[in-house]
């Protein structure tokens, strides 16, 4: 079988097409900035509009040159990407291959953003952020990672080989280097070719987000809820607890957070047993998950006592649930002693998962203790306060509703700096295992022969940088539709 390029038959009539667009783009570009340092922006917004009824002015067709062609190219991107869906196998090059292996993603996509857009008014701040272009963009590439981890984790779709599956002769292989003897039912190609243990690439990263995102996310939902549940009585009473609880919070801030990681996930550290427990030997990484992972049950807890404290049935019956489904999630992640052996973690997944929430806890507890101090001298506060409600249910159902615009689009950069944070650990050793297709790992197998075969480190390094681009973008679009309520 013949190798695939980049572009394969497809490209022969449309590469042409790409660079006069690319390069007319780009041309418009330059030439619009310098007209912008030539020309006073005043003036050049005086030219456009006396020339606009004409359509002759220089700056007015520079402008609408850059926007045709930016579209254009965008839609050249998609017939690229998506013609492998329509076209038959290798037609389309190994861009239409990847963004055929993409289908179930671009279905669940566009029903996801026909849905949204549809029923937009009926969703809050979600359905806000379809108003904004930018909230869009960042919603799309998020949202893209998302199905990749969903339909590659657990339907095993868009993936071509195994994660751990070495063929021969595919070590250090060029993207779109066939398989060699690959039987009916096997792949034909390494789409972003071979790494250097002869391993697929592209099922590598693929497979990461999967990691990547069942991580990420929820440590930094375990650090809300650390930071909440200790930041909304720090600043809602003040005094010693504050006192005591900022102190320690900003001796955690003050050290190197990197440093702070190679600590918290040397063997030295995470090997050493402290005690004993269940017949288990405690070691320093189990101790703070067994202290951490307690918070969200605590926060559970006080929010429906304080909710339904009028009503001991229901609250009975949801604090009864809570205790009996979080202690059983709680006795298996924490110390691995789940009595049914449903759940679990995996001990180095558990170090950098309690490293992550350690970290990003008294970040999340400033945050929460700044809002609180604010919005505790409002008014509908201090009328809460007037009916006799209690303080928990103040800081819980008065205070942290109307703090929740900030801590949302704190949560969304969090993430992403805790994506940032795995695969720095992972590009130091320092994370999962060397097993692991986590894009960290990944990128630091790859670099050790970089300037040789780049394409190992680049495709989880870009996969890397648009889903950390998403989320930012995302905060920024939750950040202008928040400022508008």
């Amino acid at each position: 079988m013949d190798p695939l390029t980049w572009t394969g038959s497809l490209g022969t009539a449309l590469d042409p097409v790409f660079q006069i667009l690319a390069v007319v783009f780009l041309g418009a570009v330059l030439l619009y900035t310098l007209a912008s340092f030539v020309m006073p922006e005043p003036q050049i917004r005086a030219i456009n509009s006396n020339t606009a009824t004409a359509g002759n002015g220089v700056t007015n067709l520079l402008g609408k040159a850059s926007r045709y062609s930016l579209m254009a190219l965008i839609v050249l991107c998609l017939v690229y990407l998506l013609a492998g869906i329509v076209t038959p196998y290798g037609w389309a090059g190994i861009i239409g291959e990847i963004g055929q292996r993409f289908l179930p993603v671009w279905i669940a996509l566009v029903i996801t953003f026909a849905l949204s857009i549809t029923f937009k008014r009926k969703l809050g701040l979600y359905g806000k952020l379809f108003d904004s272009p930018i909230g869009m963009v960042g919603f799309g590439l998020v949202m893209f990672w998302v199905f990749t981890a969903i339909f590659a984790g657990f339907f095993d779709m868009i993936v071509t080989h195994g994660v751990l599956e070495q063929l021969s002769g595919m070590k250090n292989k060029v993207p779109g280097t066939p398989v060699r003897g690959a039987e009916a039912g096997d792949f034909p190609h390494y789409l972003l070719g071979g790494d250097t243990l002869a391993r697929d690439v592209f099922s590598r990263m693929v497979s990461g987000s999967t990691t990547v995102l069942l991580i990420a996310p929820a440590a930094t939902a375990f650090a809300f809820m650390v930071g909440i549940t200790l930041g909304l009585p720090a600043g809602y009473y003040g005094g010693k607890f504050d006192t005591v609880i900022s102190f320690l919070a900003n001796l955690v801030l003050a050290f190197p957070v990197i440093l702070l990681f190679f600590l918290l996930v040397t063997p030295e550290i995470r090997e050493y047993v402290m005690f004993n427990f269940l017949g288990k030997g405690v070691t320093f990484p189990t101790l703070m998950a067994a202290v951490l992972f307690l918070f969200p049950v605590l926060f559970l807890i006080v929010l429906w006592n304080s909710r339904f404290f009028t009503q001991p049935a229901k609250r009975n019956l949801y604090v009864a649930l809570t205790v009996v489904i979080g202690g059983w999630i709680y006795l298996g992640l924490a110390w691995d002693a789940d009595p049914l052996g449903r759940i679990s973690m995996d001990s180095q997944v558990l170090i950098v998962f309690v490293s992550v929430v350690f970290v990003n806890s008294p970040t999340v507890f400033r945050i929460v203790r700044g809002l609180v101090l604010d919005i505790k001298t409002r008014d509908y506060v201090a009328a809460g306060q007037t009916r006799g409600e209690g303080p928990w249910y103040i800081m819980l159902w008065e205070i942290l509703p109307n703090a929740r615009g900030p801590l949302i689009v704190d949560f969304c950069l969090r993430i992403g700096y805790t994506t940032i944070l795995l695969g720095t650990l992972g590009f130091f050793g320092l994370g999962l295992s060397p097993e692991s297709p986590d894009w960290g790992t990944t990128i630091n197998q790859g670099r050790k022969l970089l300037s040789v075969f780049p394409h190992p480190a680049i495709a989880p390094a870009l996969a890397l940088m648009s889903l950390v681009l998403g989320l930012n973008l995302l905060a920024d679009g939750l950040r202008e539709e928040s400022l508008k309520d």
